[in-house]
């Protein structure tokens, strides 16, 4: 694994989750964190404190993704603190398992402004901050690969991130940045677990070609590797940590 010692990541929506693993590695690797999140300061500030200790550089910046003015302030907040951004996972997200014909435009305006618009907002302020050679991770889902009932518009919203991000790599290209998507399967997380019973689970879990749902740490490692120099041939690319699910 490359050192990313001297670079500065943020990562969206980094409190707790998988978004936290991906801090924890990155910090892990050398590099200074910026964690990003909603409404958590707790999780965030205990993050912050565990990296810290274990001699990693960390700071945690309130924003809403889906608002222009705090996606500025974010970017400003790493910026002034390490001087530089060479780093930007997006990670935050919601999710919403529900038929169309019960879904309603107040859930699926949020749905957009978070996982859509608030990817939209980071990539437009990382076209112009981020620094030469940098690399940009967004997180979609393997359920874009599926055709499952209930997850018409969270799949879509996905679906939009991997397109936005395709094309993005072709714009910012010419200054030796990367763009690309990992889509994760079932992971042991709050927002996955919230809800579902432990049969839905094992059934989801026997989808996979290892009996099990993934571990923040199996979509951790992946974006580590993206963000080093071993990936700098890889652009464009959509890759799924799903243990063959999809």
């Amino acid at each position: 694994m490359s050192s990313l010692q001297g670079k500065v990541a943020l990562v969206t929506g980094s409190s707790r989750g998988i978004g936290a693993e991906i801090a924890r590695r990155l910090a892990g690797a050398g590099a200074a964190v910026a964690i990003n999140y909603a409404g958590n300061q707790a999780a965030a500030d205990l993050l912050v404190s565990e990296i810290q200790g274990t001699g990693g550089q960390a700071i945690a910046v309130k924003a809403d993704v889906g608002v222009a003015a705090d996606v500025k302030s974010m970017f400003d907040a790493a910026i002034n603190r390490f001087g530089t951004l060479d780093i930007l996972v997006n990670n935050a997200g919601i999710a919403l398992y529900r038929r169309i014909e019960d879904t309603t435009d107040a859930e699926f305006d949020r749905l957009l402004q978070i996982n859509v618009r608030g990817v939209f907002l980071t990539l437009r302020e990382a076209a112009v901050r981020l620094a030469s050679g940098g690399r940009i991770v967004s997180l979609s889902s393997s359920v874009t690969r599926l055709m499952m009932p209930t997850y018409a518009t969270y799949s879509a919203t996905k679906s939009a991130v991997e397109q936005m991000s395709r094309v993005f790599a072709k714009e910012v290209g010419a200054r030796g940045i990367t763009v690309n998507t990992v889509s994760p399967g079932p992971t042991n997380t709050e927002l996955f677990t919230d809800g579902k019973s432990e049969d839905t689970i094992k059934r989801l879990a026997a989808l996979s070609a290892f009996n099990r749902i993934g571990d923040p740490a199996d979509i951790a490692r992946l974006v580590v590797f993206l963000v080093g120099d071993e990936a700098a041939w890889i652009t464009g690319q959509n890759i799924g940590a799903n243990g063959g699910m999809a």
